[in-house]
């Protein structure tokens, strides 16, 4: 089995590339997504992108597991952990949500899925990247939150699996299956409200 670290190899202009492919995925998705036209919005020529990515799906991946970092690290800075419960998880459940229902989310999912046999370690890396960090932090928060009084959780990482689950309720299986192409911002409010509640209906004091 190839290794991702033996393949991918970075240089002096890896993250010009990186952003270059960022862009172009973002606005096209993966299967729109050229070549020709990473390497253009990147201002590199075709053969170091290649130098640095011999297949497109690990230029993906890595794109992937930087955003959901990002993705990651935006939600930990706007989200006010020392709030009520009801509102941290609000709050983490819209993010969640918006991101795992947008186009790229939804992509990452299906690449690392349909790549799961050539490269098992991608699935890891990308779970690594952001939602085992979000789940870390989730967990913390609960143990905040139960020495306040607010919370009563025997095992905050369950719990945190839990709410993260809640919170796909209806929209993420119509996504995944096709019944649906589009999730709208009422829809969200619905789904993560259902999800808060239930949360706290379970563990609230």
């Amino acid at each position: 089995m190839t290794s991702t670290a033996e393949i991918i190899r970075k240089g002096r202009k890896f993250d010009q590339v990186l952003e270059g492919a960022r862009q172009v995925f973002m606005a096209d998705g993966f299967e729109g997504a050229s070549v020709d036209e990473i390497a253009r919005v990147a201002n590199v020529s075709k053969a170091t992108l290649y130098s640095y990515f011999p297949d497109k799906r690990l230029l993906f991946m890595e794109v992937a597991t930087t955003e959901c970092q990002r993705q990651a690290d935006d939600a930990l800075s706007r989200i006010d952990m020392s709030a009520a419960p009801e509102e941290v998880l609000l709050q983490t459940g819209r993010h969640f949500l918006r991101f795992i229902t947008s186009k790229f989310g939804q992509q990452i999912f299906r690449i690392c899925v349909a790549e799961s046999d050539r490269f098992p370690e991608l699935g890891q890396k990308f779970y690594n990247s952001g939602p085992a960090v979000m789940r870390a932090e989730m967990a913390a928060y609960f143990e905040q939150a139960e020495a306040r009084g607010e919370l009563q959780i025997e095992d905050r990482v369950l719990a945190a699996d839990q709410f993260g689950e809640l919170c796909k309720a209806d929209v993420w299986p119509r996504l995944i299956f096709g019944m649906t192409k589009v999730v709208t911002p009422e829809e969200i409010e619905r789904v993560v409200n259902g999800a808060v509640k239930t949360f706290m209906a379970r563990y609230g004091v």
